[in-house]
Parts: C-alpha cells; structure tokens; sequence
C-alpha cells in the first residue's frame, strides 16, 4: 500500500463549501427552525458608496499588503520603467535636496493654483450649496421624518398619556391600570399593635388586613370599631416628625440647627462665583504660596493672596490669610486696611484698633478707623486721638474739621495752623471762618508764614473786595507780585491769568480785573503783544470769563487805541455777550478812535436802529458821512435806514445825491430796486438802461432789467436783455438760469436745453446748470432722460452736494438709502447732502434721528437758509409750541440769506420789506412734505 501525505488528508476531510459564497437566498439555520437577521458585518459599515475609504480598521494583512504595493511604486523608478515621450512613472526627484529655488517654485505655483481656485470658487461653493441641499432633501435626519407625527401629539388627553406602556415592560398590565385593585403590605408592628384596648378576635372584612389574611381569625387584632383607617396612621406619623424637626430647630445646645426655611438660600451660598478655569486659580495659589514662604515679610504677596480667595468665594480662608499676613508684617498698613475691609463691620473695628495700636502713625489707618464709625461723635473720637499721635497731618485736620459745627471748626483750625504753618488751605478756611479784622490778622500772619504763596495775596484782595474797599485790591495785587518776586517766586504768567478766572467764577470782578491788568503784559515780546492778547480774550471767552476778556480788550485798547481790528473784535464780543449800552459805549470811543472806519459807524448805527431810536441812528449816520465823505457803504446804509422805516422820499433824495456824487453799480442798482420795490416799473427800467451803459459788466443790472421785462410780460424784450447781458458776462451762472427758466417758460424747451448746454461750454463743472437741466427734463416728464444727465453730472462734478442731494430723491423709494450712503461718502459736510438724508429720515417717519441730522446741517452751515425752512416745517408737524419757539430764536440770531427755495422768497421784490422770521415762514408755506 503507497504512503498517503498527511496534506492529502487534511484536503480530502475539508468540506467543500468552506471558503465558498453562500448560495442567493441563503439564510442561516432556517432548515432547523431558526429566525435569520442580519448585522452589520454582513452589510458594512454605514459610509456611502462615494466616501473616502478609510484604512484604520483595516486588518494586517491589509495595511502590509497596501505597504508592499508602496515600496514596489518606490521600486518602478527602473530603466524598464522608463518611457523616451513621458520619462520616468514615478518622481525622478524625490530623494535630491530641497532648496531654496525649488520653495520658490512651489511658492509660485501654489499661487497660481490659489488664483486658479479663486476663479471658480463661487461657481463650486453654489454646486456644494446646491449637492448639500439636495442630499438633505433625499437623506432627512428621523427628527425631520417624524415631525409631522410629533405634531399630532398635542391631540393626546391625559389618560392616553397615562396608559402608554414603559418601554420594555409588557408583562405587568395590571399594575400600569390605575383603576385595578391594589394591595398595600403592611408592617407586623400595625398587626401586633393593641390600639383600642379591647380584645377582638375577629379582623372587618373591609379592612386590608382581611386581605393579607384571608379566612383566618387572628387573636389578639383589636379595632375600637371593626376599621383600621391607614390614612390617620400616616397623618400622625406626619405630625410627629414635625414636632421633631421643630424641637431641633429651635435647640441651640446641639452643634446643627436645622433651619428648613433658610437651607436652600445657604446652599446657594456655596456655589462658586468665579467663572475662570479652575487650571488657573489653582496655578495662581500655587505661585502665591510659593511667594509666601520664600518671603512671609512681603505684604503684597498676602493681599494678592487674600483677594484670589475672594474672588474665588472662599472669603473665610482670605480671612485667615489676611491675619496670617498681618502676624507676619505688623508694620504694613496695607495688610492692615486689606484685612479691615475683608472683614465683617463689627470685627473690622477690632482689626483696626489692633492696627492702630500696632501703628500709631499711620494716617490712613486712623482714617479708616474713622470710617468704620457710624456716629458723628465717635467719628470726632477717633479724629482728636489720631491728632494726638499725628498733630502734623493736614488730612487729618482737614477732616476733623469738616466733622466740626463753625465755632468748634474755628477752635480746631486755630490750632491746627499752629501744628500745620506751612499748609495754605488750613490757613485760608480760618480766614474764611473769621469776621472782617480776624480775617486780615490770619491772612496777615499766613503771609509772614508762607511768603512764596499767591493764593494768599488773592484771598485778601478778594476779602477786600467783599468788604467794599475797592481802592485796596488793586494795591494788594501789585503788592503781591512785588513780594513774591523779591522772595525768588517766578510770574507765571498763564498762572495768574487761571487765578483771575476762578476770582471772576467766584464773583470777585474787581479783583479779576485787577489781576489782568497786572499780568497781562509781563513776559511778552513787543511785536507779540498785540495777536497774544486778542488770543487771551478769546480764551478767556471760551471758558465763560466775560469780565476777564473784557479787562484784555480793554487793556489791549489802551495800548493799541487807533488798531481797527481790536475795536472790531472788541465790538463783536460786545454784541454775543454784552448789552446794548455796552455796545455803544465801546463804538462811541472806536469811531472816536478811528473815523475812517465804516464798518464802526454802521455797527453803531445798527445798535441804535435796532433799539429802535431811529433818530439816533441818522445822527450817527450823518457824523459818518463827515468822517468818510462819499463812502458806498454809509450811503447804502443811510438809504436802507430810511426805506425800511417809510421814509420813501428821504430815501429817494439821498439815492440822487448818491448817484451824483459816487455812481458806483451798487449805488445804481439800489436805486432801481427802490423804484421797482414802490411798483415804479418805468422809473425802474430808465435807471437801469442807464446804468447798463455805464456798467455793463455788472450782472446785477441786467438781470433786473429782464425781470422787470417779464413782470411786464415783455417777455421777448427780456430774452434780449439776458443775451445782451450774457454777451458781457458769461461767467454769471444766475443770468444763464434765467434765460433758461424764461425760454421754458415760453414752452421752448429745447431752447431751454441749448441755453444750458451753452452755459456749461463755457461754465465747465457748474452743479447749478446740471441740476437746472436735470428738473427740466424731470418736469417734462423724461426721467429716463434725466438719470442719463444726472450720470453725466455727478462723473463731472464728483464732489457737488446739490447733485448729490437730488440724485437721493430721483431714484425710487427702495434705492434712495443706498444712495444717501454714496452721497455721505462723497460729501460728508455739505449741507445739501446733510439736508437732504434729514428729509429721508422724515419721510421714513424716524423723527428723532431726523431732528438729529436737521441740527447737524443748521450747526455746519447756519446761513443755509432751506435747511432752517424744512426743519421749521418738521417742528411744526412733529414738535412742540417750545421747540418751534426756541427754533425761530436760532434762526433770527444765524439771519441765514441763502438757499434755493430761502432765496425764493427773499429775493421776490414783493417781500422786499420781509425780516427773518416773515420769509421762514413765507418760505414753509411753499415747502412740500417729504414723500
């Protein structure tokens, strides 16, 4: 018999469906019975078809197989490998240094790898956007799948919620019924227990205990009558733990007292109210307590110590270590007030009488401990003994003192300037606790102590001052700079001129005054004098000092009586912050000063006008025309005076002798105005074809003379006029507009565009004729037309607030914020813009931020007139009777004189005689409310 290998064996033995896939269909054990199911090994993992594969959980023959298959790709870098087009399949290179040239070449293309990527990058964030929704709409999450059934849930009653089953639990039905019967266990103590004192032998069948023992008589069970009511054991059990619980509450011999009430505030109180990293707080203890011992003599390592405690909510342990600290350094009085503060009030009295015993000197320890005291007589207690050890501390007796009543502070500071000779403050509260003569003797010796001081010497002029002895403040400054001068104190200049302030802001004028004029001129040189003094008065304006700017002017004046622009500066400050008699008085001695000054003679002229002593006013008038003999503005003025008080005739003779002896343009162009104000047309035009002869350059005359002209509906003739006119003044933007809004007048509209488009050719970046031509074609209805000429305007004159202002309003209502966001960004200052965001936020109904704004455009530019007009308006719909009231008095005082829809009104000959607060209103009549 041939020998048979053991292999072969082995091989016939092995049965043939190992190693084999099971047949489609096949399922384990169901040939005997058995349930098949299905795990996860026998599907996969949960990863979609498309994942990135994952080799973590691979097996080891795996990860040494994909190894292999590495090494041999290291390995293909053979001549075999080898292809003459493409080369090498692997990296030639990998081996070779990496140098600074190949980082460069990296750098390189990764750059333009990123600015390959930036190219489509919106394209593939949309397409992620796009997958990820559609991934969620065909994979929803179970919450989302069933949230149309948690939605039915609030359909289910009460009852239903009570019999669904626990999970897991499908045997015990009956104990899940509230309405089966149910059996309560009792304790053989309730059996045994003889509560009636009768003996029963019998047990009520209603009771439970018939069911626990079910036909069985048990001797010795006694009811009082036949019923065992379970409810009343409870109850007294009940009642006796609570007699209980109260006498332990109210025993305090035991170490626990229960307070049921207050137990869970005190669990409150242990809760941790740092929010750090617990890391932290341990790291920093831990340094801190290294600090400690390597040095137990360094008080801040204590405190630091202490408040990381605190802040940690372990205040008795920052306690404990406070006085650990104090123990160690008795002599830190830091330690000392750390641990008086840690400390609750009646155990921080003790701390800090330890502390002042332990440091008698410290004033800050006596202090505190003053501090610490709620009574007004303790607290003085404390103050006298501090004193005691501390008789040289002006805190101290700044503090004492404060606690006393005047005759007791008087005592007190008497002798404090005994202990404290050198303390000015000390020195100056006695003097001002004393009478009149004790005062001076104080002051007096505070002098002969402290010679250096110049509080002192201001303290006595003011005494002096209060006491009416006038004469003496002035010998009492100079004194002053004398003696502080011969004991080596040096003038400082800015110094004293602070000190006449506060003297002034303490009601001392004379005493301020006094202090200016004896420092005003001390360490300035010649040729400065004069621009460093006006700045003087100007500062001195600012910070509300009147009496001391008005003490440098007049000084300044003294010095510099014939310089107009003092007198003028002089003059103004006057008018903002002085009366009208001071005014007078300061312009009579200027035109004394300086005759040839008009603009002084029309101030003053003005002051007594507007006080209404009209004859006043000619008088100074007449004395101007003496001093500045054919002077334009005197002539002007004294026609102004007489037209607006009726006096037509007068006006009219002094015109005549005006234009007889200084015809100047404005002279001519008064007196035609005069004419067409008092409805004399024909009067009207004669004056000005006369003047046109003489002054054809002066745009004025001609554009009066064609509005005249189409007043009197002479409308060709006007045309005339304004060509003729524009012949000789092409750079007047006015006339080119008039010409403009007469040919549109005449319904020739392209003759209104030529004029325009004339005007711009030789008035190139002109915002008035782009905006005049955009509102002709938006009020012929071509808007399209006009956003193509708005375009054209603002990439001409990028920087124009009225094209800018417009543009808000010509786009539609959703687009206008974006658009007064680019007109802000252009123009952040100009009123036209500021007024124009002002109506946005009012036609938007945002009232206050409008307010707002309507105040930024009046304080930016206060002679915009339109600005004044719509704010009026807004008060009038959206303010009170205050704020409208208060809103006339600032626009009276600005006298705004420009503005397109101001000028609209106060340029109409027909309201020549208007004052400011008539064309307001005039003006607001006209306006139309935002929309």
């Amino acid at each position: 018999m041939a020998h048979i290998p053991a292999a072969s064996l082995g091989n016939k033995n092995k049965k043939h469906f190992l190693g084999v896939p099971a047949p489609l269909g096949y399922v384990a054990g169901v040939g005997r019975g058995a349930t098949g199911f299905t795990t996860r090994s026998d599907i996969g993992p949960a990863r979609d078809a498309n994942d990135v594969s994952d080799d973590r959980h691979a097996p080891p023959a795996a990860k040494r197989k994909k190894k292999e298959e590495e090494e041999e790709d290291d390995e293909d870098l053979n001549d075999s490998n080898y292809d003459e087009f493409s080369g090498y399949s692997g990296s030639l290179f990998s081996k070779d240094p990496y140098d600074k040239d190949d980082a460069e070449a990296d750098a390189i293309y990764e750059s333009i790898d990123k600015r390959m990527d930036e190219k489509r990058k919106e394209y593939r964030e949309k397409r992620l956007k796009e997958d990820l929704e559609r991934y969620r709409q065909e994979r929803p999450k179970i919450q989302q799948q069933f949230s149309d059934l948690k939605r039915n849930l609030i359909a289910v009653s009460e009852e239903e919620w009570a019999n669904l089953p626990e999970v897991g639990d499908s045997r015990n039905k009956k104990q899940r019924n509230p309405r089966a019967e149910k059996f309560t266990p009792l304790p053989d103590s309730v059996l045994s227990r003889n509560l009636g004192g009768e003996a029963q032998t019998t047990i009520d069948g209603r009771s439970g205990l018939a069911s626990m023992i079910p036909g069985v008589a048990t001797p010795g069970m006694l009811t009082p009558s036949g019923d065992l009511d379970l409810r009343k054991i409870g109850q007294a059990r009940n009642t006796l733990m609570n007699v209980k619980l109260s006498q332990v509450s109210d025993s305090v011999a035991g170490q626990t007292v229960v307070d049921p009430k207050g137990y869970l505030t005190d669990l409150q109180s242990m809760i941790p109210t740092y929010g750090g990293d617990i890391n932290d707080i341990k790291k920093a203890r831990m340094l801190l307590k290294s600090v400690r011992e390597t040095n137990p003599y360094h008080p801040p390592a204590w405190i630091a110590s202490a408040r990381l405690e605190e802040v940690t909510g372990k205040l008795q342990m920052a306690r404990n270590l406070i006085m650990r600290g104090c123990e160690q350094n008795p002599q830190s009085e830091d330690l000392w007030l750390e641990a008086a503060r840690l400390q609750p009030p009646d155990t921080a009295k003790g701390v800090i009488a330890q502390a002042a015993r332990r440091i008698p000197t410290s004033v800050r320890i006596w202090i505190k401990a003053a501090d610490l005291e709620t009574e007004p007589k303790a607290k003085r207690r404390v103050f006298r003994k501090a004193l005691e050890h501390i008789p040289n501390s002006v805190r101290l007796w700044k503090a004492a003192v404060e606690m006393e009543n005047p005759e007791d502070a008087k005592i007190l500071l008497s002798r404090a300037v005994e202990c404290c000779g050198t303390s000015v403050e000390l020195w100056l509260a006695l003097a001002r606790l004393e009478t009149y003569e004790n005062a001076r003797k104080v002051l007096n010796k505070a002098r002969e102590k402290i010679p250096t001081d110049r509080q002192i010497w201001t303290t006595a002029a003011k005494l002096e001052e209060a006491n009416g002895n006038i004469h003496m403040v002035e010998k009492i400054i100079d004194r002053a700079l004398s003696s502080l001068s011969a004991n080596g104190v040096e003038i400082n200049r800015d110094q004293w001129l602070q000190e006449a302030i506060e003297a002034e802001k303490s009601g001392a004028i004379k005493c301020c005054q006094a202090i200016v004029r004896a420092v005003i001129a001390i360490g300035i040189d010649e040729e400065d004098r004069k621009q460093t003094w006006i700045d003087d008065a100007e500062n001195c304006a600012k910070e509300g000092a009147y009496e001391c700017a008005r003490a440098v002017y007049g000084y300044a004046l003294s010095e510099f009586p014939s310089k107009k622009s003092i007198w003028l500066r002089a003059a103004y400050f006057e008018k903002n912050h002085g009366t009208r008699e001071s005014l007078e008085a300061l312009l009579q001695k200027a035109v004394a000063h300086c005759p040839q000054s008009e603009v002084l003679w029309l101030m003053g002229a003005k002051s007594k006008w507007l006080a209404g002593d009209v004859p006043a006013a000619r008088g100074i008038l007449s004395l101007a025309f003496q001093a500045n003999p054919n002077s334009e503005d005197i002539w002007l003025a004294a026609v102004k005076l007489e037209s607006e008080n009726a006096e037509y005739e007068r006006a009219r003779r002094l015109l005549a002798k005006a234009r007889a002896s200084a015809p100047t343009p404005r002279v001519m162009m008064k007196s035609a105005k005069l004419e067409w104000a008092l409805d004399n047309l024909e009067e009207a035009l004669k004056l000005l074809d006369d003047a046109v002869k003489v002054f054809p350059d002066f745009a004025k005359l001609w554009m009066m003379k064609g509005q005249i002209e189409e007043q009197k509906a002479l409308l060709e003739k006007a045309a005339e006029s304004y060509n003729a006119g524009l012949k000789r003044c092409p750079n007047a933007i006015p006339l080119w507009l008039l010409l403009a809004a007469l040919e549109e007048k005449r319904n020739l509209l392209t003759k209104a565009r030529s004029v325009l488009e004339r005007g711009r050719l030789k008035n190139p970046k002109n915002p008035l004729l782009w905006l005049a031509a955009i509102r002709i074609e938006i009020r012929a209805g071509m808007k399209d037309m006009a956003h193509t000429l708005m375009a054209r305007a603002i990439q001409d004159c990028p920087n124009a607030g009225e094209l800018w202002a417009e543009s808000i309003f010509l786009e539609a209502r959703p687009q206008r914020k974006t658009k007064s966001v680019d007109a802000l960004k252009k123009c952040e200052h100009d009123p036209h813009v500021l007024l124009a965001v002002s109506k946005l936020f009012w036609s938007e109904r945002k009232l206050q931020k409008c307010r707002d704004w309507f105040n930024r455009t009046i304080k930016i530019d206060p002679d915009f007139g339109d600005a004044w007009a719509n704010f009026y308006k807004f008060e009038l719909q959206h303010g009170t009777e205050q704020q409208q009231k208060e809103l006339i008095e600032r626009c009276n005082a600005a006298e705004p004189k420009h503005g397109e829809e101001w000028c609209k009104v106060s340029k109409d000959i027909a309201n020549w005689c208007f004052k400011t607060e008539d064309v307001l209103k005039a003006v607001v009549r006209n306006l139309p409310t935002p929309i």
